[in-house]
């Protein structure tokens, strides 16, 4: 086995894009470190590929589906070559959102409360009255959002019983299973949870997100001045140890490693509220565990490498 560093990303999700700009920027932070890296997108000759000439370690940055839902770390698994990131059943679970919550909640997170759909029920009893029972039970204002996925494709903030309609079948478009929760007023924050070999778990400070839109979509997260950016959150400090507190839950939870990043909103009486976890977040340009990596004093390419080096010193059955 060489020292050759692999990062996988772009895949077919709807996340594509994101995933190769995440991998690119990934890759030129590792050989800024000094580290020999290859890219390389997931196709039919990835196991081939693989085999032939094993890496010495994959970081997996495909977004989406076929990224975070175990599948392809299922694979990394089967040709025991080392990775970075949380093992397949810690995906599963982290990916789906409502399960997430679930998992979650028992160590004793608060999340929203919600309503899980899949399009089939939803059309099959009756989508207007489905409808105006989610509105009589849950209360307006309200998010729709796939079930599974990321980068907010799907999701829509709905605060007039008329914006449901158009909420779901946007959902729908994405995934076959929606989500639909209370929306919680506050202060949305992101945590990052680096897993260190050497130490306990360690958070970076937490990015507090405005965008100019009012709606963290697809456009706000991805569009250079699209969104601000505060690091770290303004909030107290009491506030800050809470959110802290929440992402390491959940990271432990749900079962993760090496890194993760929670998305949580704090209400105006200081409340955290878990809203999901990624277990392979964004790294473009406008990403948030960067922004993290950047304020605590660190650089990608150094946490990229720790993780790297630690994953490859993990013994082969924890690969």
């Amino acid at each position: 086995m060489s020292d050759r560093l692999l990062v996988l990303a772009g895949g077919l999700s709807h996340e594509r894009d994101v995933s190769l700009r995440s991998g690119r920027r990934v890759a030129e932070a590792l050989r800024r470190v000094g580290r020999d890296v290859d890219e390389c997108d997931v196709g039919s000759e990835l196991i081939g590929a693989l085999q032939t000439d094993a890496p010495a370690c994959v970081l997996p940055l495909l977004h989406g589906e076929q990224g975070e839902d175990g599948a392809l770390r299922e694979v990394l698994e089967l040709v025991s070559v080392p990775y970075v990131g949380a093992r397949p059943d810690a995906c599963r679970l982290a990916f789906d959102k409502p399960v997430a919550k679930a998992v979650v909640g028992r160590a004793g997170v608060r999340s929203a409360a919600g309503v899980t759909l899949p399009a089939e029920t939803f059309r099959e009893i009756g989508a207007a009255t489905v409808m105006q029972t989610l509105v009589a039970r849950l209360g307006l204002p309200l998010v729709v959002k796939p079930a599974r996925g990321g980068s907010a494709l799907g999701c829509s903030v709905v605060r007039e019983p008329a914006e449901l309609p158009g909420a779901m079948v946007a959902c729908f478009s994405y995934a076959s299973m929606a989500l639909v929760e209370r929306f919680v007023e506050g202060t949305e924050v992101a945590v990052t949870v680096l897993d260190r070999a050497d130490a306990d778990l360690m958070t970076l400070p937490p990015v507090q997100i405005r965008p100019d839109s009012g709606i963290y979509d697809y456009t706000a997260r991805y569009t250079a001045g699209a969104t601000e950016f505060v690091v770290p959150a303004e909030l107290p400090d009491d506030q800050h140890a809470a959110c802290a507190r929440v992402a390491v839950t959940a990271h432990r939870a749900l079962g993760l490693r090496d890194l993760s990043r929670s998305d949580l909103i704090v209400d105006a009486e200081g409340t955290v509220w878990f809203l999901e976890v990624n277990v392979a977040p964004g790294m473009t340009e406008t990403s948030l565990v960067p922004l993290s990596i950047d304020a605590a004093g660190l650089t990608l390419g150094a946490v990229c490498a720790d993780l790297v080096d630690q994953a490859i010193a993990r013994p082969a059955m924890d690969t």
